[in-house]
């Protein structure tokens, strides 16, 4: 094998060969999770008229310390008929527009109300309570920016800016294609030598969550016709990831048919453990990655390799692998020569997030990989990282 490109390494050139894909425009009820392709702007000043913030009583403060008059009573969506006048107060909800002639609220429990007047003991700020027009945002003004990826919050600023429609970029559409003999449909009963396929599903899962539209194409055995025939249709795709086949054994056919449809391989092996054997290509726009079929290695090669592609396809401004810090729960020995990743469980704590490592890190032990949220990232090097000692992870999707 030639020498194994690094992490960071690897990353830049997968990036490097992607070419964002064209715009769309969505109602924004169907947005979630989608990456904006423009500038969202807002449709209207936000608030869009002066409006109290709390149950209260609006008031001139120069009228303030005083007993005034209640004139009015303001419910929020149903603006005073009349201007506020010297010497008076109007009660006003939370939210209600602020008459004219206001310019502050005094909140129901620093006063007292009798006989339709209200006692108010102490002078009021101008301004007190009183959210002004267009000081969330203005009207014009961006309120989420090209390249963001739409979630709850950005939806509902969205929503409250006046949108109905945004412009996100398109979803890439995903080909995920196992190989092997050996693998069986889950359900159906296994002969000896044989293994239920779940790279398949792990994958698409992984792959939706990225924004992606996923096929799962049949899995194929170690024969080149059928290999040929699918990977052929898989490059009609944005992306073709396949799973298996990518090592250097006789049954290993994958790159070798890639190369002969046109795929050019633009790297093969990471120093990275687990998922070595990683292959890298492209056909024209076609992004084609090859990863190990031992389910873990798919995984680790999904999350940090194939999810960033997906992201930078949808043009977002920061594709990842995005890592937090947390703390080491117990002690790891390093590798050597390869970056691991770890699966670890995050606990929350009173100091930060501790990474407690599951047992049994093997790349084929995905069962054990269910009791992990989290990839702990342990640079290579000598000895060992101790207990207690920072370092980066990606949350699992």
């Amino acid at each position: 094998m030639a020498e194994l490109l690094s992490l960071e390494e690897a990353l830049k050139r997968i990036l490097e060969r992607v070419t964002p894909l064209g715009p769309e425009t969505v109602t924004l009820a169907a947005s979630a999770g989608r990456v904006l392709g423009e500038d969202a702007r807002s449709v209207v000043d936000l608030p869009p008229f002066p409006s109290s913030a709390m149950d209260g009583f609006a008031v001139r403060s120069a009228d303030t310390p005083g007993r005034l008059p209640v004139v009015a009573r303001i419910a929020a969506g149903v603006p005073a008929a009349r201007a506020l006048e010297l010497g008076e107060a109007m009660a006003i909800a939370t939210g209600g527009v602020v008459p004219v002639g206001a310019d502050a609220v005094v909140p129901l429990e620093y006063v007292v109300e009798d006989d339709n007047k209200v006692e108010i003991p102490a002078n009021v700020v101008h301004g007190d309570n009183v959210r002004p027009r267009g000081g969330d945002v203005a009207a014009g003004e961006v309120v989420v920016p090209r390249g963001s990826r739409l979630r709850a919050a950005q939806i509902g600023a969205l929503a409250a800016a006046g949108l109905d429609r945004v412009v996100v970029a398109r979803r890439p559409r995903v080909a995920v294609l196992s190989t092997g003999t050996e693998l069986r449909t889950p359900g159906q009963p296994l002969e000896p030598g044989e293994v239920y396929e779940a790279n398949g599903v792990l994958l698409a899962t992984a792959f939706a969550s990225a924004g992606a539209d996923v096929d799962v194409l049949p899995v194929v055995s170690d024969n080149e016709s059928s290999h040929r025939a699918a990977l052929e249709g898989g490059l009609e795709a944005d992306v073709l990831v396949t799973s298996g086949g990518v090592s250097v054994g006789p049954h290993d056919l994958v790159r070798r048919i890639l190369g002969e449809l046109g795929v050019e391989e633009i790297f093969w092996g990471v120093a990275v453990k687990p998922g070595k054997p990683l292959a890298f290509g492209a056909r024209g726009s076609t992004l084609v990655f090859g990863l190990p079929g031992n389910p873990v290695s798919s995984l680790v090669g999904a999350e940090v390799f194939v999810r960033p592609a997906l992201l930078a396809l949808q043009g977002a401004s920061v594709p990842g692998p995005v890592f937090s810090e947390g703390r080491l729960a117990t002690a790891v020995r390093r590798n050597a020569h390869r970056d691991e990743f770890l699966r670890a469980r995050s606990i929350a704590s009173e100091n930060g997030v501790l990474l407690d490592p599951v047992l049994g890190q093997e790349s084929h032990m995905i069962a054990r990989a269910a009791a992990a949220d989290a990839l702990v990232l342990a640079p290579r090097g000598e000895g060992q990282l101790g207990a207690g000692e920072t370092v980066r992870y990606l949350l699992l999707a």
